[in-house]
């Protein structure tokens, strides 16, 4: 340890998405290559002496104490524990601990000397993982509320690795194996099911650790919400749900220093009539077994909803990924011209 193979695989993924901003010291943390990363890892990260670095991986992060405060972070996973090396800018939004990041010594503020917070998730707390629609993000969760984290990783392939890379390693975990299964009969198998609602795939690791996969049904819920948002839809079965995916919505701000663009996160889903962008609360559902009330907002609130018969022309950015897309709507809003003239000329 570590391999050449890891290495060269940690020095690749070492990379912060282009779009996203991050702070200095996070800069730093990715200028780092091979041997200075693992002895950076060991240096100012790992808690046991022993530990492995296995994987790293650049995500944005959500936690449950602070669901609307979505933050980048270097995600580092150990055979003992996953490290969140999060940016600055966290810090400062969560109250209990603004008081200790304040007490900045004066001198260092004009050196190079940069602050930042690692949250410490150790593999013993770990509970279970809940994969999300598509394999656009998962959560991660531990025992209480503070050990609840989404990382919005917005590709499949970013997800896929990480939950392989977890799964070999809670395989070396020691843990004590599971009591025997009691048979049950017939009435307690069957009778318990009166929900009414399908269960989620679940795998149940070695380590006793949850994977926790969406079911058909998830879809199914998602296309009654969209069906709901859609006028005059009279047949759910004929109602597709071609595309879901997390995206940011450009916002552009004029008249600060240069133009900047802020990037609001949101889910996009595209029907074979509509085009829709939705705020979706990708930390509180499900609910974790704790918690004692519904989460205050619904898991999708609709933001827009175009039909793609209004849709004029699709503009494509030149950079490279993530690609810029422009949907350009004409100006008739939601309503049919015919149905209009028949409402003014014949109707009351």
């Amino acid at each position: 340890y570590p391999s050449e193979f890891l290495m060269q695989k940690i020095t690749e993924d070492n990379q912060i998405p282009v779009h996203l901003c991050v702070s200095v010291s996070l800069q730093y943390v990715a200028g780092l290559k091979g041997n200075a990363l693992v002895e950076f890892f060991h240096g100012n990260i790992a808690e046991v002496e022993n530990e492995e670095l296995r994987h790293l991986m650049w995500s944005s992060v959500l936690f449950y104490k602070t669901p609307n405060v979505e933050v980048m972070a270097c995600v580092l996973l150990s055979t003992k524990a996953i490290y969140f090396l999060l940016d600055d800018s966290f810090i400062h939004t969560d109250e209990h601990q603004s008081d200790f990041w304040n007490k900045e010594n004066s001198d260092c503020e004009n050196s190079s000397f940069h602050l930042s917070c690692c949250f410490v998730l150790k593999l013993n707390d770990l509970q279970s993982v809940n994969v999300g629609l598509f394999d656009q993000y998962f959560r991660i969760t531990g025992h209480s509320a503070d050990h609840i984290v989404t990382c919005l990783t917005r590709d499949s392939y970013n997800t896929h690795t990480f939950i392989q890379q977890l799964m070999a390693v809670l395989s070396l975990l020691a843990r004590t194996p599971s009591p025997e299964p009691v048979d049950k009969d017939f009435y307690s198998e069957f009778g318990s099911k009166n929900t009414g609602k399908m269960e989620n795939y679940e795998l149940i690791h070695s380590s006793r650790v949850k994977f926790i996969y969406p079911n058909e049904e998830e879809i199914g819920d998602l296309a009654f919400l969209v069906a709901e948002k859609m006028d005059g839809l009279t047949n759910l079965q004929s109602l597709n749900i071609l595309l879901y995916v997390l995206a940011f919505q450009v916002n552009h701000v004029e008249g600060s220093a240069q133009n900047t663009s802020s990037l609001q996160p949101k889910t996009l889903i595209l029907t074979s009539s509509d085009l829709f962008l939705f705020d979706e609360d990708y930390i509180s559902y499900p609910l974790p077994e704790f918690a004692k009330e519904p989460p205050k907002r619904d898991k999708y609130q609709l933001v827009d909803g175009r039909r793609i018969r209004d849709l004029d022309r699709v503009l494509m950015g030149y950079q490279t990924y993530p690609q810029a897309l422009t949907f350009v709507f004409d100006d008739v809003q939601n309503e049919d011209l015919m149905q209009n003239l028949t409402l003014d000329h014949f109707g009351e």
